[in-house]
């Protein structure tokens, strides 16, 4: 557990630093969108400490894939779950998602959609990868059947 919660603090700290960048782009972006003229210094102080922390929860949350007790399905629903939670308090701290029905099932689709073609496209990557390697081991494996065939005949 204690490796697991030092691995977490590691990687968050790592992805924590990405933040700001990513808040530096989503101003610009609004900016260029006309939807943001002028801010004030706790709208950015606001938005740096938000946003470093949801890099810190997103970059520390991937570790739940490295234990071993705990069954896929059930790490990708935590995983995606406190992504959500995280993403959709950020949001809403900053203003940049408002209250109501409307604007939070639209965001809640867009999260879910896109968490599930992210997993699609991991899941169809590894799996290829996967099927690669065991094509290489099982090649390794005839080749050495014949190495051996051959050397005691």
């Amino acid at each position: 557990m204690k490796k697991n919660l030092l691995e977490f603090i590691r990687r968050g700290l790592i992805a924590c630093g990405f933040g700001p960048m990513v808040l530096a782009i989503f101003y610009l972006i609004l900016k260029h969108y006309g939807e943001v003229e002028v801010l004030t210094v706790d709208q950015v102080c606001l938005g740096i400490v938000s946003l470093s922390a949801l890099a810190f929860v997103a970059g520390g949350m991937n570790v739940i894939y490295q234990i071993e007790r705990l069954p896929l399905m059930a790490a990708i629903l935590i995983h995606g779950g406190v992504l959500y939670v995280s993403y959709l308090g950020v949001y809403l701290i900053n203003g940049w998602l408002e209250w109501g029905k409307t604007p939070l099932l639209v965001f809640s689709g867009i999260f879910i959609i896109t968490y599930v073609i992210i997993w699609v496209m991991i899941y169809s990557i590894t799996r290829r990868n996967t099927e690669k390697i065991n094509a290489l081991l099982k090649e390794k494996q005839r080749n050495q059947e014949i190495g051996i065939e051959t050397e005691e005949g």
